[in-house]
């Protein structure tokens, strides 16, 4: 959706926009054709063969056993590596073996096929690692079953290869089954069950006999022959002979040839096959050592202490059939019974593809005559009856949709959305589908979406063309906290066996990278903490440290942590959970990916992430947990409670002191809106409309528009710059923003206009110029985009640069359906902050986690605009933050924190407490609830107890009385309760006290009680910046923000919060570079600089910056 920057310069990006032409030095020297194809940024696509060179196979070789790094924190390689490496050998064919999945074989698949490789899919599985050890004489205690943690992973392995999609079928579910019968990490596959299932699936999976690990090898090292065979025979009794092979393996250690006479004589005795493998962990030698570091981080033990495991020569990489058969010279004809194993085995993951499940229409409507009687039904609340349209055009547009929506198989997709949506609104959950959707007039009228496309003019074919590969893409915003509901709702509806959670592949980043690549060096456990805190966040090794630019930094970590880290930095290092996406199949999901624990209790999740399901075939909805709504909705029921009025968020008037607000950029809070870049873009765009809210949306991205940039839109709306058109075909498509393309539905239009394109070859056009596409289809496009401008007169020159405009555009570009979704919550939002600001501030705390600013900003926020904001008390507070009568606070109410607020309480404590309310004394509260002694000190520091009397440092020595009073004990018998003469809190200390119980001072910012001596020191406040000299300033505050966006060049944004406002400072890198010990770390900064002021919006240009001495402060959020 345009979230990732240009590969281009902001300069050059806004040159384009604005119709600029080069500078004159350069444009002499342009051509026509040849510097027209360097025009497109070359992107990087998913996945490239780079020309790979492919060596004439002398003998056919197939690698059956292979790991990537998809085996976590055991192979080295990519699926991608391996598959480049395996077509430079010449493989025949190429399996991929992960340890207890297929975590990797969407990738796998996508990049074998790219280059003509053979895929064959297949899986390492771990049996009997739950039983305990043959040496152990209690059962009752097994060894660990995980992986990660030992130097010798427990239990046997067995090469399992599926021979076709059937198998790959049957062979997903004995791993799903296996992963649910064990725990995250540690799947359970009884030995037992394994014979069985093979025996169930004779025909449909090939065994191999695996490694050092595998069970006949195992048995033949502990037993000897006798063992081998036993656990052979066991194989070939439940999968038959020609379904079995036994595997040899020669990794240069002096026992390996030993070894493989005696497995080769076996399978020559049990007349099963015999082939070779190299049970690959990387793809080429040189990965050697990154292996060996990834198991002494998996056994969490440095290299040293691992040593003895490490294998004595490092080659376990791929081999080409002409090396293998130098190696296996001795045993005839193994290397090309792998390679005919390869060949047997292979077919492509596409053959896997679910389908939806068929929706339960009533009456026995099939799905597309039930979906044409709802849409009917909302068309007509929308538009009106089609004899009387309210909208000119509806009607057709909705007949257009509907059939292509049928041509398309696409009906039981919409009914499912449609279904979700009915059940949010029959429970009152708020819920809005966003993103390309808002294109349809279909989802207008079935109310997935509160955005009419037929009035605002929105291309359908954003959302769905006839070249569309697979479903559309509808993203569902829910109420954050009641988003479990909808998933349980989804999961009961089509059941579980149906249903599943899309994962999220967790990859090492900078601060997990150094700090397991210290580990594995050996290095002690607080160097490993303090280099890797040293360094930023979201920063990549590689980009930081081999500029050499930051001297000091790079000479802290040694060189050996460094190079170790930016090996594994990206690599993946766990499954997390998507944050709402899920897939819902026609047949039991767990046949098409296995599913796993994940870490959340009760949570199950696919294998796979959303590109891996999209790539084949599962049809994935996103349930988006959204802050906002959760505020919005508890904001509404607020202010029913306290001003009895009903507020419609779908009816609000159109206001212009709304619009008066967020011009002054006060907009803290506001959805989309607060952020340091939206804050210091609306006094220029003075938004007065709500198609002004729209652009606003659309204008910032994270990272081009920062320090003195100016969009090219809004110098033209604020009459700086001439509003042109390249031709007068581009007027129609751009005239209502000014001549700029903002939105992705624009670049279509200009196609459409300028070159004839048809709607669907817009969308095709748009597809290729902003996502993973090939080279060649965007040649295609181009070539026809020439050809129809040439064909309507436009000439060459002004082609090229249309082409220059669509290109520099076209990956910054946001959906106008995306943003005129959002540009509804910006404005209710903004509503309710402007004429309920104590409902608004007791929302957005009640709805914490979310956005950029802590409670206690909200709070500071609050009381700029008259909020009257109170501590939590023990006999007026709620679980939540409430609103309550109090006559010195705007709209006669003010704010009272809530339970939840206070240091240490849960949710169901801070329930529990609520409900079984009022107290008439402490001992009520102690011997009523689950208290625990530490929450009732929280409590007193707090101020809670001011409702008996006591003041705070009375309440915690009553507190520490009261604990002897519990459920069981006699009720009266408290010793000590009465505090003798305690002197009283003064102002800063309540501050303090506020600060470290809720998180929250409502009256006590820390600059107020420091302000003398900040003003004696020259410091001025933030309300001041407006208003003084532009000159050299220093100013101070608390950090609540830190941003450094991987556009900026190294540009570091901060927010400083004093008692009056917010103060925005600019970091340059040299800056940075300078004083970084000091500013990635306090919590407080005096910062002196250069004061710039521009249309209201004023930033300091940091050239100091100094620890300010406070006594306690707030964690700053920090963002990339």
């Amino acid at each position: 959706m345009g979230f990732n920057n240009p590969a281009m310069p902001w300069r050059e990006l806004e040159r384009r926009l604005s119709d600029r032409e080069l500078e004159s030095v350069n444009s002499s020297s342009r051509g026509s054709d040849e510097n027209d194809s360097q025009i497109w940024p070359l992107r990087r696509v998913s996945f490239t063969s780079h020309g790979v060179r492919r060596f004439k196979a002398a003998i056919p070789y197939a690698e059956l056993h292979t790991h990537s790094h998809f085996s976590f924190l055991d192979g080295a390689s990519s699926p991608e590596e391996l598959v480049l490496e395996a077509e430079r050998l010449g493989l025949e064919a190429l399996a991929l073996t992960d340890h207890g999945g297929f975590y990797g074989v969407v990738r796998f698949a996508e990049a074998a096929r790219e280059i003509g490789l053979p895929t064959v899919f297949g899986a390492e599985l771990t049996v009997d690692a739950w039983k305990p050890e043959e040496n152990s004489t209690l059962d009752v205690n097994p060894r660990d079953p995980s992986r990660v943690g030992t130097t010798d992973p427990p239990g046997k392995r067995l090469v399992v290869l599926a021979r076709h999609p059937d198998g790959y079928a049957s062979l997903a579910a004995l791993l799903s089954r296996s992963q649910m019968a064990g725990k995250k990490g540690a799947p359970r596959l009884p030995m037992s069950e394994l014979i069985s299932a093979v025996n169930r699936h004779r025909g449909d999976w090939a065994l191999l006999t695996s490694g050092r690990r595998g069970a006949v090898p195992t048995a033949l090292q502990t037993e000897g022959i006798s063992g081998a065979r036993r656990e052979l025979c066991r194989l070939i009794e439940a999968a038959g002979n020609d379904n079995v092979f036994v595997e040899l393996w020669h990794h240069g250690d002096p026992s390996d040839d030993a070894r493989n006479d005696r497995l080769a004589d076996l399978a020559l005795e049990q007349k099963v096959g015999l082939l070779c493998t190299n049970g690959v962990h990387y793809a080429t030698p040189s990965r050697r050592h990154l292996a060996w570091a990834m198991s002494a981080i998996r056994s969490r033990r440095s290299l040293d202490e691992i040593d003895g495991w490490l294998p004595g020569h490092g080659s376990a990489h791929l081999r080409s059939g002409l090396e293998q058969a130098r190696w296996f010279s001795r045993y005839p004809g193994v290397v090309e019974a792998a390679a005919e194993l390869g060949r047997e085995c292979a077919f492509d993951l596409s053959l896997v593809a679910p389908n939806l499940p068929p929706y339960p229409c009533p009456n026995d409507m099939n799905e597309m005559s039930y979906l044409h009687k709802i849409v009917h039904e909302g068309a007509e609340r929308r538009y009106g009856p089609r004899s009387a349209e309210a909208i000119a055009g509806a009607w057709q547009q909705i007949s257009h949709e509907l059939a292509l929506i049928e041509q398309l198989g696409f009906p039981g997709y919409f009914l499912i959305v449609w279904d979700i949506v009915s059940f949010c609104r029959t429970r009152n959950i708020l819920c809005q589908g966003r993103g390309s959707a808002a294109n349809s007039a279909v989802c207008y009228a079935l109310g997935i979406t509160n955005v009419d496309a037929v009035s605002l003019g929105l291309l359908f074919e954003r959302f769905l063309s006839p070249e569309r590969d697979g479903p559309p893409d509808i993203d569902l915003d829910i109420e954050s906290g009641r988003r479990e509901e909808v998933i349980q709702y989804v999961f009961d509806r089509y059941g579980r066996e149906h249903t599943a959670q899309v994962a999220n592949v967790i990859t090492y980043r900078t601060r997990s990278a150094i700090r397991d690549a210290a580990r594995a060096l050996g290095y002690a456990s607080g160097q490993q903490d303090a280099w890797s805190k040293s360094l930023d966040r979201h920063e990549s090794i590689r980009s930081r440290f081999q500029s050499g630019a930051d001297e000091q930094a790079r000479n802290f970590i040694p060189e050996d942590v460094l190079q170790l880290a930016s090996e594994i930095e990206n690599a993946p290092r766990h499954l997390g959970i998507h944050s709402g996406g899920m897939v819902i199949c026609d047949r039991p999901v767990i046949e098409v990916c296995p599913v796993e624990w994940a870490r959340m209790a009760d949570r199950s999740v696919l294998q796979w992430d959303k590109d891996d399901c999209a790539s084949v075939g599962l049809v994935k909805f996103d349930l988006l947990g959204l802050g906002m709504l959760s505020a919005l909705h508890n904001a509404v029921d607020l202010i029913a409670d306290a001003h009895d009025v009903e507020v419609d968020l779908g009816a609000l008037p159109q206001e212009d002191e709304v619009y008066e607000m967020l011009c002054r950029a006060d907009s803290i809070g506001v959805f989309q809106v607060e952020s340091r870049a939206q804050m210091a873009t609306l006094p220029r765009l003075r938004p007065r409309c709500f198609y002004d809210l729209v652009v606003e949306v659309a204008l910032i991205r994270p990272g081009p528009i920062q320090g003195g940039s100016v969009h090219p839109y809004i110098r033209r709306r604020n009459g700086e710059e001439a509003v042109t058109y390249l031709h007068p075909l581009l007027k129609p498509a751009l005239s209502k923003t000014l001549g700029i393309p903002l939105f992705q539905e624009q670049l279509m239009q200009m196609a459409i206009d300028a070159a004839g394109f048809t709607p669907s070859e817009a969308d095709e056009l748009r597809q290729a110029m902003g996502s993973k596409r090939s080279l060649e289809r965007m040649e295609r496009l181009r070539y026809r985009l020439y050809e129809g401008m040439y064909e309507r007169g436009i000439k060459e020159k002004v082609a090229n640069q249309i082409w220059e405009k669509m290109v520099a555009f076209a990956n910054y570009g946001f959906p106008e359906s995306h943003s005129v979704s959002f540009a509804h919550l910006v404005y209710a939002s903004s509503w309710i902050k402007y004429h309920y600001p104590a409902a608004f501030c007791a929302a957005l705390l009640n709805a914490q986690p979310m956005g950029f600013y802590s409670p206690h900003s909200l709070a500071q926020d609050a009381r700029r605009h008259g909020v009257k904001v109170l501590t939590p008390d023990l006999n007026a507070s709620s679980d939540q933050a409430t609103l309550e009568a109090f006559a010195g606070s705007a709209d006669g109410v003010a704010v009272r924190l809530g339970f939840l607020s206070i240091k240490g309480f849960s949710e169901d404590l801070a329930l529990e407490i609520a409900a079984s309310g009022p107290y008439e004394d402490l001992e009520q509260l102690s011997r009523h609830t689950s208290i625990s002694q530490k929450q009732l000190e929280a409590l007193a520091t707090s101020g809670a107890f001011t409702c008996f009397g006591l003041e705070r440092r009375e309440a915690l020595w009553a507190v520490g009385a009261t604990a002897q009073s519990r459920p069981g004990r006699l009720r009266g018998i408290i010793t000590g309760a009465s505090a003798p003469t305690l002197p009283g809190m003064s102002v800063q200390e309540e501050a303090i006290s506020d600060l470290w119980a809720t998180g929250i001072a409502p009256d006590g910012h820390p600059t107020r009680f420091i302000r003398e001596e900040l003003k004696h020191a020259g410091v001025v406040t933030a309300e001041e910046l407006s208003s003084c000299n532009l000159n050299k300033v220093k100013v101070a505050g608390t950090v609540t923000h830190r941003q450094r966006p991987a556009t900026a060049a190294g540009t570091l944004f901060i927010n400083l919060e004093d008692e009056t406002g917010l103060i925005n400072v600019v970091v340059s890198r040299g800056c940075w570079l300078r004083f970084r010990a000091v500013v990635r770390s306090e919590p407080a900064l005096v910062v002196r600089g250069r004061l710039e002021r521009h249309e209201r919006v004023a930033n300091v240009i940091a050239e100091r910056i100094e620890k300010l001495e406070i006594e306690s402060a707030i964690p700053s959020r920090d963002f990339r």
